[in-house]
């Protein structure tokens, strides 16, 4: 998958990995705004049972 991303950029590597830096960034921003505050309801992280005393 990452070589089929790496052969179909344009430009020589140094433009390559600037580009590949860039949409790896642009897809941990998308995860972080959107994906886990929309999965976050549905994990069991806010579960606990913890007794009283």
């Amino acid at each position: 998958m990452y070589g089929w991303i790496w052969r179909h950029l344009p430009g020589n590597a140094w433009v390559r990995a600037l580009i590949s830096i860039v949409l790896a960034l642009a897809v941990v921003y998308v995860l972080f705004q959107y994906v886990f505050p929309w999965a976050e309801p549905l994990l069991p992280f806010n579960d606990v049972t913890v007794d009283g005393q």
